[in-house]
């Protein structure tokens, strides 16, 4: 990766002119992992033990974990949809971090979302922590999931985020090339340009604003939480956007959002934002060429 950057734009961070001259940006992004994620049926030696409903259960080694799987299938079988007829419904469009083989286990979504016009970025091509994976595995991957989301959305990928990258991921990303940014960064509110020969455009995520948090044992204990905590954010970022404008991400998953309960805060949420001008809800990848076009790399 890069050394730290503690510093960053030190209290004096770029008025972006977001189009309209909105005060936030707000940036939506829909997690597809279901099927890719640890199982001896994608050949691993255990079955998966990260970010589902039964919090603390161990990995069952050598042998399926039925329950898991059933709870990460609901995404795919129904909380996706439930959460792209929302955002149909508003309008409004979102990113979509899109693991390869769980794009290619249910080509339908993938088809979906470019139909919608939504932006479908990689996102690794197994759910898995890339920090234990061969850099030559890891390059492989890169490009598969290039390549499986250019065949199945009709166009490749612009954007990109591991989530449990390697040291090497960034280096590869720029060495495959074709990528406007990545997003594996959670130290800023706006964009930044990581120097080099091409410079790279970083465009941070979030983990706070962020649907993960209902399967942590700190997290949110109902949907009120959630709503509660993005409408703050919100409001916060509403009220220093006035004279400093940023960029809010909010992380959604199919197989935790997508449940009735927590699909109703997210609709509460949007209803709250949809009630104020100067809202400027986009993809990541519209958030990059507006970037690139007005705070160049110097």
């Amino acid at each position: 990766m890069q050394p730290r950057d503690l510093v960053g734009y030190a209290g004096a961070p770029p008025h972006p002119h977001w189009p309209g001259e909105a005060r936030v940006a707000l940036q939506f992004v829909l997690n597809i992992e279901e099927g890719a994620e640890s199982t001896v049926l994608n050949d691993d030696p255990r079955s998966e033990a990260y970010l589902h409903e039964l919090s603390g259960r161990p990995a069952r080694e050598g042998e399926r974990d039925l329950s898991v799987e059933g709870l990460y299938e609901y995404g795919s079988r129904a909380g996706a949809w439930r959460l792209l007829a929302l955002f149909a419904e508003r309008g409004l469009p979102l990113t979509a971090f899109a693991v390869g083989r769980a794009l290619e286990l249910v080509p339908e979504l993938g088809r979906a979302l470019a139909a919608a016009g939504h932006e479908v970025a990689g996102h690794g091509w197994r759910w898995l922590d890339y920090r234990t994976i061969a850099e030559d595995e890891e390059r492989r991957h890169i490009r598969q999931t290039v390549e499986v989301i250019e065949r199945l959305c009709g166009r490749r990928p612009v954007g990109w985020y591991t989530g449990r990258v390697s040291a090497n991921t960034r280096r590869l990303l720029r060495e495959e090339g074709g990528f406007l940014y990545d997003s594996d960064a959670y130290n800023d509110d706006l964009p930044w340009w990581l120097p080099g020969e091409p410079p790279h455009l970083v465009i941070p995520y979030s983990l706070v604003n962020n649907d993960a948090r209902y399967l942590m044992p700190h997290g949110f204990a109902s949907g009120q939480d959630f709503y509660q905590s993005l409408k703050d954010a919100f409001d916060w970022l509403w009220r220093e956007g006035e004279r400093h404008p940023k960029l809010m991400s909010v992380g959604l998953h199919g197989r935790i959002s997508g449940h009735p309960a927590r699909t109703l805060a997210l609709a509460r949420f949007l209803d709250h934002v949809q009630g104020h001008g100067e809202v400027w809800v986009c993809r990541r990848e519209d958030v990059a060429r507006h970037w690139i076009a007005g705070q160049p790399p110097r």
